[in-house]
């Protein structure tokens, strides 16, 4: 068994504390954040990303290598890594500004992306800055349109509005992205962002109707919903002590796959799903309730 996680490994600058203007540099990146969170949870993980040389990505590849990520796709770069400025909300919530232009994170390159056919994995999951920063956004989904009969596809938009301004443009590459995938994960607020004149659940009964065969919401402290052509379930969300947000839906996503790679996309009964969902609220509680994107290991979600 091994999952493909694809996308982005960054540094996230991070307030000491809300308002502050005193900062650590922690490792995250969307993607970054869930490969680190399938080790923790014992599933064999590649991580397939661009990482500098410099002092940032040598940091992130000893990380990545102590958690037990793989790193066989990854190549090093010449190239500074990408840094994203959090701020931090006094309810937790975080917000961007990426500094991205010439940066390692998305030296995409055709030639070192990995055969799905040769090495055939169990899940591929991508996602984030990486699916619309070109020009290696184009070369990634190229590479998806080819890997998609080989495994699932889970894929998680996590919207950067930073990044891409314009709603059309972004709803465009989201839907694209979509089309290819067998599982999606957003949050409440990316479904907002890029349709603000539709509900969430209408926007992922949609996506199940076009052939998505389940879509999960996040909702923050209100819980997660799961979506897909026979049921609708909903959990609570679990009460804790929040540090920040950072990395907590990245641990859901984690949480999803580890079901997927398990039991398969053909077992999504009530029953299991239901089980997935409060798994996976759980263990993005215990990602809020630290300090960065910081997952649980399998021992904790006991």
């Amino acid at each position: 068994m091994t999952v493909w996680v694809c996308g982005e490994a960054l540094i996230d600058l991070i307030p000491v504390e809300p308002g502050s203007e005193q900062r650590n540099a922690i490792p995250g990146g969307g993607p970054a954040n869930t490969a680190h969170a399938l080790a923790r949870l014992g599933i064999p993980t590649e991580f397939i990303g661009g990482l500098s040389d410099d002092e940032y990505g040598r940091r992130m590849r000893a990380e990545f290598i102590a958690d037990g990520v793989g790193l066989t796709f990854t190549p090093e770069h010449k190239l500074p890594t990408c840094l994203a400025i959090v701020s931090i909300a006094i309810d937790g919530g975080a917000t961007y500004e990426f500094k991205i232009d010439g940066t390692a994170t998305f030296a995409f390159e055709a030639e070192t992306l990995p055969d799905p056919n040769e090495f055939t994995p169990d899940a591929i999951y991508i996602g984030t800055l990486a699916t619309i920063i070109e020009p290696g956004a184009k070369i990634l989904k190229d590479w998806i349109e080819k890997s998609k009969d080989c495994a699932p596809i889970i894929y998680d938009p996590n919207i950067r509005s930073a990044v891409i301004s314009d709603r059309s443009k972004y709803r465009d590459v989201v839907e694209n992205w979509v089309g290819l995938s067998n599982v999606v994960k957003a949050s409440e607020d990316d479904l907002t962002w890029l349709y603000p004149e539709i509900e969430p659940l209408e926007i992922a009964r949609t996506w199940v109707a076009q052939g998505v065969k389940l879509v999960v919401i996040t909702k923050g402290e209100n819980g997660i919903t799961g979506i897909t052509e026979n049921q609708e379930i909903s959990i609570p969300g679990v009460k804790v002590d929040v540090i920040d947000t950072v990395g907590a839906g990245d641990t859901v996503g984690a949480v999803l796959v580890e079901a997927i790679v398990g039991s398969g996309l053909d077992k999504l009964t009530s029953e299991f799903l239901s089980h997935t969902l409060h798994r996976a609220a759980l263990a993005a509680s215990i990602t809020c309730s630290r300090a960065g994107a910081n997952p649980p290991s399998k021992v904790e979600l006991l």
